[in-house]
């Protein structure tokens, strides 16, 4: 199984989106810890596993082939306050989702159904059918 943090993963468009991404927050004082980019459809199988049929809470929607993860165009992040991961800052989050917005991304936390707020996406991606 695969489950890159590595932005050398990423598709050239989207490593250009990150670099942009990183910069737009150092500027504003946020560090960012990337906490994935590209996962094979083998982990991503066994992430959509959790809270089905194994232990854990439901944190994706997305079986393996479905994901932009998979087609190495999105990355997952967390915001380091005091060098440490904060995931539970609100405000902060909507800040860094707008700045990923700002840059061209396509954030999750803006989505209607299933909001993902560590998630960031080159903008108008569409999973290809099957």
């Amino acid at each position: 199984m695969i489950n890159s943090r590595s932005l050398d993963d990423l598709t050239p468009e989207a490593h250009m989106y990150a670099m942009r991404f990183l910069h737009a927050c150092t500027l504003k004082g946020i560090n960012i810890l990337i906490t994935c980019t590209y996962r094979d459809n083998e982990y991503q199988d066994y992430l959509y596993a959790q809270g089905r049929t194994r232990p854990g809470k439901i944190v994706t929607n997305a079986k393996g082939g479905e994901s932009a993860h998979n087609y190495k165009v999105a990355f997952d992040f967390c915001p380091l306050v005091g060098g440490k991961p904060d995931w539970n800052d609100t405000k902060l989050w909507k800040e860094i989702g707008a700045i990923g917005q700002s840059v061209g991304l396509d954030w999750g936390g803006s989505w209607k159904s299933f909001p993902d707020m560590p998630h960031m996406q080159v903008p108008g991606f569409k999973i290809p059918r099957k």
